[in-house]
């Protein structure tokens, strides 16, 4: 009840506030602060103000900042360990104790007790880079090589609007962006979803397929999660827990997870947002980010642009790349379990939802068929014709 009488009291002050918006000259003052506040160690050119369109069908103004691969002064790394004998990043481990773990000789030989191994008798890690080859091993740490002609274009509402409803984030969906210019996402894949591990560095970042780095977490608080989670990593990003981590694709503001004063923020909303004091002063509506991992809100309360993320990647995530380019980068393996079947989709959750079944259910009935899943054999244990999930399982490209 909390949660929807503030959504509610958001709504109706953002709505008050565009109404006399133009009166007061909000709006430009709040193009200036965010378009002076992105590091120009990441801008390809200045940030400027463009009309925008708004997934709700209205015409707006957005901030347009085009940021390279990866900011200039930001060092990344490590993220899969070469031996056993030394330490990579961090990984939020989804499967039988579950939490977040330094990637480690400790957490691979975890991983290895409940059937995904990744290293060898030597104890040398199976490192892949997808970008260049899929895995020739079930189960791999991720590791993919940067492409730093990448550019990236994105599209920030400068008057954020309240959407009818909150907006929930799934696995890799688009979140904000960092004041550093670095691109942040909610949720990574899990290995149990495709029998590999695209390891985190101790920042809380990778690499995409198609070259650029971003970040899953707040980078600027992660060692806070650090703390309440008893992992021992160490990130060479400035941490400071009340300071402003960026601006979501919805244009409010994301800080970490102290006020700007200092304070432990309260009443805050399902995504983890709130109306309150920012740092320039203001009282508005922004997220802050937590102590569990990912520290990142988990759904977006506004309306985004259509269009607000593009990349000259080859492929990944808002892929645009040039007409007639020769594709030379890889995507992402499928498969999934300890016994990765060569059909399994990388999202279950719309083929379990087309056969009404419960995602792990089907998961569980891919893996326990063999490798390729036995498709008359699935469809038995779970009750449905062999053609009805063919069709919900449809083969990959290239399989």
């Amino acid at each position: 009840m909390k949660t929807q009488i503030l959504y509610g009291i958001a709504l109706m002050i953002v709505a008050g506030c565009s109404q006399t918006e133009q009166s007061h000259n909000h709006g430009h003052e709040h193009v200036v602060q965010t378009g002076a506040s992105f590091s120009q160690a990441a801008l390809l050119k200045p940030a400027e103000t463009v009309s925008c369109l708004l997934e709700n069908g209205d015409t707006a103004e957005c901030l347009e900042i085009a940021v390279k691969h990866k900011p200039d002064d930001l060092t990344v790394g490590p993220f899969c360990p070469a031996t056993l004998q030394s330490a990579g990043g961090v990984w939020d481990w989804t499967g039988a104790s579950p939490g977040l773990y330094r990637v480690d000789q400790a957490f691979l030989e975890m991983l290895s007790e409940q059937g995904y191994r990744m290293f060898d008798e030597d104890g040398n890690v199976y490192i892949s880079d997808i970008s260049k080859a899929q895995p020739v091993e079930d189960h791999t740490c991720i590791q993919v090589s940067e492409d730093d002609g990448v550019e990236i274009t994105a599209l920030i509402p400068l008057h954020p609007v309240m959407a009818d409803a909150p907006a929930q984030l799934g696995v890799v969906n688009k979140i904000g962006m960092a004041l550093n210019g670095t691109p942040i996402f909610s949720d990574a894949p899990s290995v149990q979803h495709t029998g590999h591990m695209p390891a985190l560095d101790t920042c809380g970042g990778h690499v995409d397929p198609g070259g650029w780095y971003h970040w899953h977490a707040n980078s600027s608080d992660i060692e806070t999660v650090y703390e309440a989670t008893g992992v021992e990593a160490y990130c060479a990003i400035n941490q400071n827990a009340a300071q402003q981590f960026g601006y979501a694709f919805d244009g409010f503001p994301i800080y970490g997870s102290l006020e700007a004063s200092g304070e432990i923020p309260s009443d805050l909303d399902e995504c983890n947002g709130h109306i309150g004091e920012m740092s320039n002063g203001e009282t508005g509506y922004h997220y802050h980010t937590s102590d569990a991992f990912p520290n990142l809100p988990k759904c977006l309360v506004g309306v985004q642009a259509v269009n607000n993320f593009n990349t000259t990647a080859q492929v990944g995530i808002g892929a645009n790349p040039t007409e007639g380019i020769e594709i030379t980068r890889g995507n992402p393996p499928g498969g999934g379990g300890p016994n990765p079947g060569g059909r399994q989709p990388l999202n279950l959750d719309e083929a379990a939802a087309k056969l009404g079944v419960p995602v792990q259910t089907l998961s569980d009935a891919l893996r326990q068929s063999g490798r390729p899943p036995d498709f008359a054999q699935v469809a038995e244990r779970l009750g449905v014709s062999e053609q009805e999930l063919r069709e919900a399982i449809p083969p990959r490209p290239g399989r």
